[in-house]
C-alpha cells in the first residue's frame, strides 16, 4: 500500500507548477535570436533505461533499475530542461527542472549557467493501525550551477563543473557542494558508422561537514543511423567520510534520443 502525504504533495504541485510556468514564460519570451524576423526554437529529450539507478550523491542514488527522461526545450541562448527520473516500479525517484542560460556559445569556449528546483522522493515504511503503509515523501532542494569549457578541438574539451543545492525541507542535505574537474573525448570512430564518446571527471563532494573525493567515466557508443546508443558508468571513491558512498559502482543503459529545431519568420 502506498500513499503521499497530502500536505507536502500539494506544496510540492503548487510550487512546481508555478516555477514551471515562469521559466517557460522566460523561455519563450527570450525567445527571438539576433535576426529579429526569425524565431528559433529547439525541443530534444531521451529516455533511457538502466540497471542501477546512480547519482554522484550518494545518498540520492536508487540502486535498482530505473527509467529517466530528460527534454530539452528553448532557443539558442535560454533553455529549460526537466529531468524525471522513476524506478522501474513505477515510483518516483527525482524530478529536477533545470533552467540555462548559455553566458559564451562559441567554437573554442562554452560558458553556461543555471539554477532547478528539486524534489527527491523517498519511501517511508510506517504502521498504522497495524496496516503497513509505505508513504512516499518529497524532500525539496534548490541548486545553481557553472560550466565553463574549453574546447581544444572539435570534439574534445576540457572543463570544470561547479553546483550547489540548498536543502529546503527537515531531513535533507542543508548544503551540498559539487565541484569537477573534466574531460570529454567525442566522435571517436569505432568504424564507418560507429561512434565512442568517452567523459572521465575526477570530483569533490561536500554535504553538511562531510567531505569526499571520488572519480568517474562515462562511455556512450552511438550509431549515426539509429537514434539509439547504448552507454556505461563507472563510479570510484578515492576518499571520502559522506555517508552511503560505495567504493566502487557501475551501471548501463540503452538510450532512445530525438532532436527537432523549428523556425518562425
Amino acid at each position: 500500500m502506498f500513499a503521499m502525504h497530502q500536505t507536502k504533495q500539494s506544496r510540492v504541485l503548487i510550487s512546481c507548477l508555478c516555477i514551471c510556468s515562469l521559466l517557460l514564460m522566460v523561455v519563450l519570451t527570450n525567445a527571438q535570436t539576433n535576426d529579429s524576423s526569425k524565431t528559433v526554437y529547439h525541443f530534444s529529450g531521451s529516455a533511457l533505461i538502466t540497471n542501477n539507478g546512480i547519482s554522484v550523491i550518494p545518498t540520492f542514488t536508487l540502486g535498482k533499475p530505473a527509467t529517466i527522461i530528460n527534454l530539452n526545450m528553448g532557443n539558442p541562448k535560454f533553455s529549460f530542461e526537466p529531468e524525471f527520473r522513476f524506478s522501474l516500479e513505477g515510483k518516483p525517484w527525482s524530478f529536477l527542472f533545470w533552467f540555462r542560460y548559455k553566458l559564451s556559445n562559441t567554437a573554442k569556449f562554452k560558458f553556461n549557467v543555471g539554477f532547478h528546483p528539486a524534489i527527491l522522493f523517498k519511501t517511508v515504511e510506517s504502521t498504522v493501525n497495524g496496516v503497513n503503509t509505505n508513504t512516499i515523501t518529497g524532500q525539496r532542494y534548490l541548486a545553481w550551477e557553472l560550466s565553463p569549457n574549453l574546447f581544444v578541438s572539435k570534439n574534445t574539451s576540457l572543463g570544470v563543473y561547479g553546483l550547489y543545492s540548498k536543502g529546503l525541507d527537515v531531513g535533507g542535505h542543508k548544503n551540498t557542494l559539487f565541484l569537477t574537474l573534466n574531460a570529454n573525448f567525442g566522435n571517436i570512430p569505432l568504424g564507418k558508422e560507429l561512434r565512442l564518446r568517452i567523459a572521465p571527471q575526477v570530483y569533490y563532494l561536500y554535504i553538511d561537514q562531510h567531505h569526499g573525493y571520488y572519480t568517474n567515466a562515462n562511455f556512450t557508443i552511438s550509431d549515426r543511423r539509429s537514434p539509439f546508443s547504448l552507454a556505461a558508468m563507472v563510479n570510484k571513491v578515492i576518499k571520502t567520510d559522506v555517508a552511503g558512498s560505495q567504493n566502487f559502482v557501475w551501471n548501463t543503459s540503452l538510450i532512445y534520443s530525438f532532436s527537432h529545431l523549428y523556425s518562425r519568420k
